[in-house]
């Protein structure tokens, strides 16, 4: 079994990308609402601060502030997947693995993180999850997708509404085209 190694910041700052297991499905923004409630009922449980984030149809980028001792962002995902899962009936393909272990096949096991270093790298990642929606195709302009928490930050002066303008050619950001 790998052996993963995680950094552990007390009170850090993190970027996250989530992936559904079968990145075909648009399961996140066709359920979002389930997806809101078990982020909710996560931050209620075990506090965090959402600083970004952007939920595309089948994975989601954000960018989170632990509170100030706590290094503990892995029980806080295992609990906003395990209460999505189940909020959902049970139709989706499994393999014989996952069978074998009682697991959904909702989603990727894992997840990626990244420690925010500085205010430099804490803006280029907040950047990367409003970008995030254009680069896939799937709006011209930032302000169109609604699963982000850009407009948040729009209301809060923090970001103009034609941020980053229309655009038919982003250039590459880091993330592997499907």
């Amino acid at each position: 079994m790998p052996n993963y190694r995680r950094a552990r910041i007390p009170g850090g700052c993190w970027f996250f990308t989530v992936n559904l297991l079968d990145r075909r499905r648009g399961l996140l923004i066709d359920e979002i609402a389930v997806l809101r409630e078990a982020i909710r009922t996560t931050r209620t449980r075990s506090p965090f601060q959402i600083d970004a984030i952007v939920v595309l149809p089948d994975h989601l980028h954000t960018v989170w502030s632990l509170p100030d001792g706590d290094t503990d962002f892995s029980s806080r995902w295992r609990a906003i997947k395990k209460s999505f899962t189940k909020a959902l009936p049970q139709t989706e393909p499994r393999d014989p693995v996952r069978q074998s272990r009682n697991e959904r096949g909702i989603w990727q096991r894992r997840f990626w993180e990244h420690l925010i270093r500085n205010d430099e790298d804490y803006a280029r990642h907040v950047d990367y999850c409003y970008i995030n929606p254009v680069k896939h195709g799937l709006v011209t302009r930032v302000r169109d997708w609604p699963y982000s928490s850009f407009h948040r930050d729009v209301r809060a002066g923090l970001f103009p509404i034609d941020w980053a303008g229309d655009s038919d050619d982003i250039g590459e950001f880091g993330e592997r085209v499907s």
